[in-house]
């Protein structure tokens, strides 16, 4: 997901922080009424299950609205708006029966036919959703996406009320996983319909059916979610309220967080991080997700700057940029926060068939090879950067992007003797800028949907709804289509490993590092669950005071 992230996105990398006033009337201990005041960083550009594709977005998804499954403390699918399910021998159907109790937040029953008109959305054309690829493993979704095929076709179709059917491509073994990611979480037809653009705006409409619900949207402020009493598991659930706050200045965030007016926030400022750190003030936690930038390598580069779209569309350019950048330099100078040099796009932390990480290579060195780097852009007619067009290296307003940004500036000149110019853009600007290719050299970040490298590797097919970049290989693609069809393990794993060697000898995009996830919290926060994949999970949190 788009750090955003962010997957992510990562993406992507996505920062998050928060500030104001602390418990108004919190009850201590484990009792009711609680109140956490959380920053979400940016504003959401939407909190519709299937429109959303940011870390930001999602968080407060995963936090008013449930899938068939949900994530546990270990990241792990457990039951949720489906209380069972059933498999067939060869993995290709699923059967789930929903819980009766499962409820919308006016009262409604959660039926099966929500989650058909759900994922039908999801894969229709004409909803445009970015994660539609994401839908792709249940039968026919590519397909319908394509146009191919009408959205009734989609291999999803409720038996009755409380039992839904889902027929599969081939055998996913993370497909419920996929159950709980909120592209997969139901919506209401009557609802969605009845204001497609504006329902997910306004807590009057804002129908959902997780552990809490919207209660209010104080644009560039807050997003305040409140209890739902219609939750299966609402007994349990001890926050009344989440505030969760807009506040993009990481300064500004630490400095309120110090003051006792916020309980958590995430990505603190580079520079204060070892203190934090040291003092017990910050935590890592682990975080499946790379940092890198992007080329636009689609036709509308050129619409953009001819001159720096002819340049970066030679792959000796592309890889030279990669080679003159030293990520050992910048994790350990600017991000100060524990993260890994990329040597790959995948990042560790992913099992192989046999049990082993799948990263198995460093595609180049972590520190660079500016002698080689220098060589290959003498090659593409730049020697010593010598005619190269100026580039304009766009990222998202924050100072963690900014100082990273200005890293990868000062390496170019000094390693390459091209000229970098910089220009930042708010959240929700950045993200539309990003997706319609309008940029040259662009920050992104992705953080998994899943515990697969297909999470990675999928979203960089040809045309495919998270390809920001434009860029398409048929080779890249055979691999992708292959790897999903593929029921063997060990062959499946061997797919993605080759799609990994394409991809990174076209060097599309350039790995800085694979992230991990600085927060504060205070300490009588308890059991507020921060996932690998990006999101906060609040339902069974409390404060102990």
């Amino acid at each position: 997901m788009k750090m955003k992230k962010a997957k992510l996105l990562i993406v992507l990398a996505v920062v998050l922080a928060l500030g104001v006033s602390l418990f108004a009337g919190c009850a201590k201990g484990g009792g009711a009424g609680q109140t956490i005041k959380y920053n979400l960083g940016a504003e959401p550009a939407t909190i519709d299950p299937q429109l959303n594709s940011a870390v930001d977005g999602a968080t407060v998804i995963v936090n008013t609205f449930d899938g068939l499954t949900r994530l546990d403390a270990s990241d792990k699918p457990v039951a949720a708006m489906a209380e069972k399910w059933e498999v067939s021998a060869d993995g290709l159907t699923y059967k789930f029966f929903l819980r009766k109790d499962a409820k919308w937040t006016d009262g409604q029953p959660v039926k099966a036919q929500d989650f058909v008109y759900a994922w039908q959305r999801a894969v229709d054309p004409a909803t445009a959703s970015e994660y539609a690829y994401q839908v792709w493993y249940v039968k026919n979704g590519q397909a319908i996406s394509e146009g191919k095929m009408a959205v009734d076709q989609l291999g999803v179709k409720a038996i009755d009320d409380t039992t839904l059917e889902v027929t599969l491509e081939a055998p996913t073994a993370y497909f419920l996983s996929l159950t709980a990611f909120p592209t997969y979480m139901p919506v209401r037809k009557d609802v969605v319909e009845k204001d497609p653009q504006g329902w997910a705006t306004k807590p009057e409409t804002y129908v959902s059916n997780g552990p809490f619900k919207l209660k209010e949207w104080r644009p560039k402020d807050a997003i305040v979610l409140e209890k739902n009493p219609n939750w299966y598991n609402a007994d349990k659930v001890k926050f009344s309220t989440i505030e969760m706050k807009m506040i993009e200045d990481q300064t500004s965030s630490l400095a309120a967080f110090k003051s006792g007016q916020l309980d958590y926030i995430e990505s603190p400022p580079s520079a204060e991080i070892p203190n934090l750190l040291a003092s017990g003030d910050a935590k890592i936690f682990p975080y499946l997700g790379t940092y890198f930038y992007i080329f636009n390598l689609s036709p509308n580069a050129a619409k953009v700057d001819p001159a720096a779209a002819k340049a970066i569309s030679d792959v000796r350019v592309r890889k030279a940029f990669a080679l003159a950048i030293d990520r050992k330099a910048i994790v350990e100078n600017v991000t100060k926060g524990g993260q890994l040099t990329a040597t790959s796009f995948v990042p560790n932390g992913i099992p192989d068939a046999d049990g082993s990480d799948f990263k198995k290579k460093d595609y180049y060195p972590a520190e660079g090879n500016v002698e080689e780097a220098k060589k290959l852009l003498a090659e593409a007619g730049y020697p010593d950067g010598k005619g190269f067009p100026k580039i304009t290296l766009m990222y998202n307003t924050s100072q963690g992007h900014q100082a990273i940004a200005m890293a990868m500036q000062d390496m170019l000149k000094k390693n390459l003797g091209v000229e970098v110019e910089l220009a930042n853009q708010e959240w929700k600007v950045f993200q539309k800028t990003r997706n319609d290719k309008n940029y040259i050299f662009a920050r992104h970040g992705w953080i998994a949907d899943y515990v697969d490298p297909m999470t990675f590797l999928d979203m960089w097919i040809t045309n495919g709804g998270q390809n920001n970049i434009g860029y398409s290989n048929p080779e890249y693609d055979k691999r992708i289509e292959a790897a999903k069809k593929e029921a063997d393990p060990a062959k499946r794993m061997q797919l993605l490993h080759e799609a990994e060697d394409i991809l990174m000898n076209d060097m599309p995009l350039i790995p800085i590092y694979y992230y991990t996830n600085v927060a504060c919290i205070k300490p009588y926060v308890k059991d507020v669950h921060k996932s690998a994949l990006g999101f906060v999970y609040f339902e069974y949190g409390y404060i102990e005071k």
